[in-house]
């Protein structure tokens, strides 16, 4: 990846060519406006990449963000931007071919000893995204698990603080020599007691608010500044979770919205829409809980609420 500039010219603010609309691009353009970034967005969720390229280029863009585009829509960006010059915020080529070849990124990490998970064998799934910058530095958040399509949880209350320290290690060990920059989210599954790498994705996967809320570090915009070149500035110590947090994926009413108050955002795109997601936190599973269930009976109502806390075991 090609480093790309976080100065523009005299009075003229940089500019960065995105690959999403509406939620999917969300995240991006707050994390640029905080950077002081122009954005030009896609078309259409699918406008073809290099018919996007052209119009980034044409337009004085320093580099492509694909959002949180899926790892073969990242693949035709990545190599269209390849082609044209362009800089594209996320991994170099090779690596995202070989994350959406599956077996190719499962051997790169077994060749660094990281154990596989076993496939075809059932087991429980976690997640956790990993930054890394030009100089090898290798940091990794909050260990997350799906409870449903629309609801996440961080951390996993089920894994040992042993056994998350014992996956940020092996995502260090599996990463550090992959001359890998940027944001990346890396995918385990505990079988019979051993843990095991299941598959990686490149960028952006939606939920990096459980982590700004976790950890104090927002990893959109930190991922633009390696992009830039910048280094990782936070030792690993600085960001272990800090209590409890959930996410919800949801599409409510147009004229509803959330008060407000401790532990609570909602991240909406009302021009797909109004699709968006509910993120609550706390000190504790139960606070994170009660916030949680408050937000969601403003947007949906008591009973559409209390049918979306069930998965967390309470009515």
């Amino acid at each position: 990846m090609n480093s790309f500039t976080l100065s523009g010219s005299a009075g003229s603010p940089p500019r960065l060519a995105l690959a999403a609309v509406g939620l999917a691009g969300l995240r991006v353009r707050q994390a640029a406006a905080e950077l002081g970034l122009a954005c030009l967005g896609a078309v259409t969720p699918d406008e073809p990449a290099e018919a996007l390229v052209a119009r980034a280029l044409s337009a004085g863009c320093t580099a492509l963000h694909p959002g949180e585009a899926d790892t073969g829509r990242q693949l035709a960006l990545a190599r269209a931007c390849r082609a044209a010059g362009l800089p594209f915020v996320g991994p170099r080529l090779a690596l995202i071919e070989a994350m959406q070849d599956g077996a190719a990124v499962r051997t790169l990490l077994r060749e660094a000893g990281v154990p596989l998970a076993e496939e075809g064998v059932p087991g429980r799934r976690v997640e956790l995204a990993v930054l890394c910058d030009r100089l090898g530095r290798v940091r990794w958040l909050a260990v997350r698990e799906a409870l449903g399509p629309g609801l996440v949880r961080a951390p996993v209350a089920w894994l040992t603080p042993e056994q998350r320290t014992y996956l940020g290690q092996l995502a260090l060990q599996g990463l550090a020599a992959l001359e890998l920059r940027g944001l990346v989210t890396l995918g385990f599954a505990l079988q019979e007691n051993r843990l095991g790498f299941c598959d990686m994705r490149p960028g952006l996967c939606g939920r990096e608010a459980l982590d700004e809320a976790l950890t104090g570090l927002d990893p959109v915009v930190v991922q633009l500044r390696l992009a830039a070149g910048d280094r990782l500035r936070d030792r690993q110590a600085a960001l272990a979770p800090r209590g409890h947090a959930l996410q919800w994926r949801l599409v409510p009413a147009a004229a509803t919205g959330i008060s407000g108050g401790p532990g609570l955002r909602l991240d909406r795109a009302p021009e797909t829409g109004g699709e968006g997601r509910l993120t609550a936190w706390g000190r504790t599973p139960e606070e994170a809980r009660h916030r949680g269930r408050r937000g969601l009976e403003e947007l949906l109502g008591v009973e559409e609420a209390a049918a979306l806390m069930r998965p967390l075991g309470v009515d």
